[in-house]
């Protein structure tokens, strides 16, 4: 068998965005482009902010000496030190450029974060609905995740969670904005967390990581503010990237921020610097690293996600689906009007609609809708939308 059992069930569970992308392109090619209505990929179509052009048309025709060698694998200590800044204008936390790793991406960070704290077995925990690939990063590090529910609005259910976290519990990771649901994980929320996390430490003798991984971290809506972790918990790390606030998911350019007041932060600096490159990783890439150090707090326009929101959201409920509405992010995670979110799914797909069944996600039950798309995208789906509310009696 040229493959593992692992890949087999990897590919298996976490295949569906893969595979409703396969269909997208089968059914463009039966139908033409214009006649689809793909909502199934987190791929911004929206260009990155004029400022990121410049800057990269900048560095390409003027390249200092030796840009493109190696650096430390840390990063430049400049970028470093720009991120650091913006960190600390953000929390009023004193953060420095050996607070700082820069990285390939958050799923690059996230595979460095977990090989350096994992021990085999240890837990990690996550909330469902989630997005499908952190099973396997944890997995993939000898670690075993920890499924925990939320409530009805995507919120952490924090009484469930009291009995799941155990004596091998070594991390709980949050996403918020949350893909697939939108929403917002609230200060309140983030102390409660961080309280039943310490708690737990004391009771087990154990330490306790809390991640968060925040790709859409600039991607909030109607005025709220991000609630930022490190206040609430000593051994804090956050994961970013730039895929989604500058649109440029392809450059693979994020970074690891570890709290600086964590007690045993100079070993766990050391361990994912070494990691960083050892797992392949070696550098984030040495033009973008150079790019987003004058870019930070640039940002694509909100507003424009804002509205493709609040379009698909009036739309949407106003045909009788169930929906919690977004705060954040670009996607939007509806119940399914049947128990058998991957049946709708298919089902929309009569009327040349791509979305993701909720199973992929943790969250069966429900389908996830990306509307990081062109507005005719949106405006051409709800004809099938509609048409499937009908049949299936909302």
């Amino acid at each position: 068998m040229a493959v593992s059992r692992r890949t087999i069930r990897a590919m298996d569970e976490g295949g569906w965005i893969r595979h409703m992308f396969e269909i997208g392109i089968q059914m463009k090619k039966l139908h033409g482009e214009d006649k689809v209505y793909d909502l199934s990929l987190g791929n911004p179509v929206m260009e990155p902010p004029q400022q990121f052009k410049t800057r990269v048309k900048e560095l390409a025709s003027s390249p200092s000496v030796g840009m493109h060698r190696y650096m430390p694998n840390a990063g430049y200590s400049w970028t470093r030190t720009a991120v650091a800044e913006m960190l600390e204008s953000e929390t009023s936390i004193p953060f420095t450029a050996n607070d700082i790793v820069m990285t390939c991406g958050a799923a690059g960070a996230l595979n460095v974060i977990f090989e350096t704290i994992l021990n085999p077995k240890d837990e990690v925990v996550i909330f469902s609905p989630f997005f499908g690939e952190f099973t396997f990063y944890i997995e993939n590090h000898q670690g075993c995740p920890v499924i925990a529910p939320t409530d009805y609005s995507f919120q952490p259910n924090l009484e469930a969670l009291e009995n799941l976290i155990t004596h091998r519990t070594r991390a709980i990771l949050i996403n918020s904005p949350n893909n697939p649901s939108g929403v917002l994980y609230p200060e309140l929320i983030i102390n409660k967390l961080s309280s039943l996390i310490q708690q737990k430490e004391n009771q087990y003798d154990t330490e306790i990581f809390l991640i968060s991984d925040e790709p859409y971290r600039r991607i909030i809506f109607d005025g709220a503010a991000y609630p930022h972790i490190f206040r609430h918990h000593n051994a804090t790390i956050a994961v970013h990237s730039h895929s989604k606030d500058l649109a440029v998911p392809g450059e693979r350019i994020g970074y690891i921020a570890v709290n600086p007041e964590y007690t045993e932060k100079a070993p766990l600096l050391d361990g994912i610097i070494s990691w960083n490159r050892s797992l392949g990783f070696v550098n984030a890439p040495a033009m973008m690293q150079n790019a987003i150090r004058t870019l930070q707090g640039i940002s694509v326009y909100v507003d424009q996600y804002q509205r493709k929101r609040d379009y698909l959201y009036d739309q949407l409920t106003g045909m009788g689906y169930d929906i919690v509405k977004p705060q954040g992010a670009f996607y939007m995670f509806p119940k399914s009007p049947i128990d058998d979110d991957t049946a709708f799914v298919a089902a929309l797909q009569e009327w040349n609609v791509l979305t993701v069944p909720g199973k992929g996600f943790g969250s069966p039950g429900h389908f996830r809708i990306s509307y990081c798309v062109e507005d005719r995208v949106l405006e051409g789906a709800m004809e099938g939308f509609a048409r499937a509310a009908n049949k299936f009696g909302l």
